[in-house]
């Protein structure tokens, strides 16, 4: 495994293939008002390739290049907030996508813990550190600890997808799950435009 450091932006010639994995580290856990520090992606093949932000930058044009790829399938978990926190800070909307935790909370209905790392225990045997999560990612240099967490958080994904897509198929949920998934850039514009927590669909 290797994690692949860039400022700024993807290199050009980067194929990260037709399904990539990608996560953010920001600032904090809100999206219109904590910036984008760190973009991790993967293309499922043991490496990790992040990205770190600069403040105020606007313009990334190879990542943007990839988020609005039609051909190319984003898989998150919780991509809510990090289609949020990608959308505002360079205007580019990720389509298409996939998300475990979507997938985990329509088909684990067995429990409550949907978490990357519950997930990764339960279904792949596997344990990953959240000891970095709250550190500071707008720091000038990243630590070894912080670019290693980051990665962990990229590097299961497709994975996971796997067994979640199984587990939806049995359950008859398959169809469902990808139409919550379309929905899904749509949802993460609405909590930047003011309705995180409001049901609009309500009475």
């Amino acid at each position: 495994m290797t994690n692949f450091l860039y400022n700024q932006d993807l290199p050009a010639d980067l194929d990260l293939g037709n399904a990539v994995a990608i996560d953010c580290e920001t600032m904090g856990l809100v999206p219109g008002r904590d910036r984008l520090c760190v973009v991790q992606l993967s293309a499922g093949d043991g490496n990790a390739h992040l990205v770190q932000i600069a403040k105020d930058q606007t313009e990334a044009p190879n990542l943007c290049r990839l988020l609005r790829d039609p051909k190319v399938l984003k898989l998150f978990h919780y991509g809510r907030f990090d289609i949020a926190a990608m959308y505002k800070t360079f205007g580019a909307l990720a389509q298409p996508v996939y998300c475990t935790k979507i997938a985990s909370k329509l088909v684990r209905t067995y429990t409550d813990r949907h978490g990357l790392r519950n997930l990764l225990q339960d279904l792949l045997q596997t344990d990953i550190s959240k000891h970095q999560q709250s550190s500071d990612w707008g720091a000038p240099e990243l630590t070894k600890a912080q670019i290693d967490y980051a990665a962990s958080d990229v590097l299961h994904l497709h994975k996971l997808k796997i067994e979640l897509d199984r587990m939806l198929e049995r359950e008859g949920r398959t169809e469902i799950a990808q139409k919550c998934f379309e929905f899904l850039p749509t949802r993460a514009q609405l909590d930047l435009g003011g309705w995180p927590e409001i049901d609009i669909f309500s009475h």
